[in-house]
């Protein structure tokens, strides 16, 4: 008898630890009811926390990639990319337009040099994430904050615009001093079973040469080409420009401008059974 009441008591305690719902299956119907009704929320608690653990990996992938990205580590990003023939697979970093060659979005991570007195610092705040219902695509998006740095040889800094640079040099070199502001809009698929990068959208909100602020940056470069064909700052502060697009942009960043007023163009996630339901950024 006393071992009867020490299983009853820990039964009790088992189902106390559970949630409201499942705790309280009916009496009613027999024990086949019962056992049914268990399974089915035991289903939904399996569910509930594969999504709780993909959720967390991609948080976790996203933060991988900008921390690679930070150190110049960009080839290591490839393999967090879909692979190569998945079909939609996209990346777009800025108004120009839309890349959808896997080759053409691969050469953005390869041959990135990391030069000397170059300083990158990128960090993510405020994630939405939505896993699908069907757990098989997830969306994200991110506000992202940071500054970009570097040193530019006079003779490249000849062919720059003026507003890259601060009034002073550095050891014979053009200083330029970026703060920067955006927000990552990323869908993700899921493939034999890891999260990869599947759409990928940056949207550039604003941007403030250290001296200059970013009003009157807008005011001297909303206009200027340079300042969105540039992909990055290379050796010696060579500038090296973005390739061909593939196609137009079809959703567009709204950076700030003097001229116009924002507006909500990243939309943030919403829950979504499967990706055919939802938007793609």
């Amino acid at each position: 008898m006393q071992n009867f009441r020490m299983l009853a008591a820990t039964a009790a305690l088992g189902l106390a630890a559970l949630p409201a719902g499942l705790a309280a299956a009916p009496a009613e119907g027999g024990t086949d009811a019962r056992v049914a009704s268990l399974e089915a929320q035991l289903k939904d608690l399996q569910n509930l926390a594969q999504r709780t653990h993909d959720r967390a990996a991609v948080e976790n992938l996203f933060s991988q990639y900008m921390y690679l990205h930070n150190a110049f580590r960009d080839t290591d990003i490839i393999p967090l990319w879909a692979s190569k023939g998945t079909p939609d697979v996209r990346a777009q970093y800025s108004n120009l337009g839309v890349y959808t060659g896997w080759d053409k979005i691969m050469s953005y991570h390869q041959n990135r040099p990391a030069p000397r007195g170059k300083l990158i610092s990128h960090y993510t705040t405020t994630p939405m994430i939505e896993v699908a219902g069907d757990g098989q695509t997830a969306k994200g998006l991110w506000i992202v904050n940071g500054i970009e740095s570097g040193l530019v040889d006079p003779e490249h800094a000849k062919n720059m615009p003026a507003w890259m640079f601060e009034k002073d040099m550095v050891g014979g070199k053009k200083v330029w001093m970026h703060n920067v502001y955006l927000k990552y809009g990323v869908d993700f698929i899921k493939q034999d079973g890891q999260w990869k990068i599947w759409h990928f959208h940056c949207f550039e909100v604003a941007r403030a040469p250290y001296g200059m602020g970013w009003i009157p940056f807008a005011a001297a470069a909303q206009d200027d080409a340079f300042n969105f064909d540039l992909m990055y700052v290379g050796e010696n502060g060579k500038p090296v420009f973005m390739p061909p697009v593939d196609g137009p942009a079809v959703v567009r960043s709204n950076t700030y401008r003097t001229d116009t007023a924002q507006s909500l163009d990243a939309r943030p996630p919403e829950p979504y059974r499967t990706f055919s339901e939802t938007f793609a950024y």
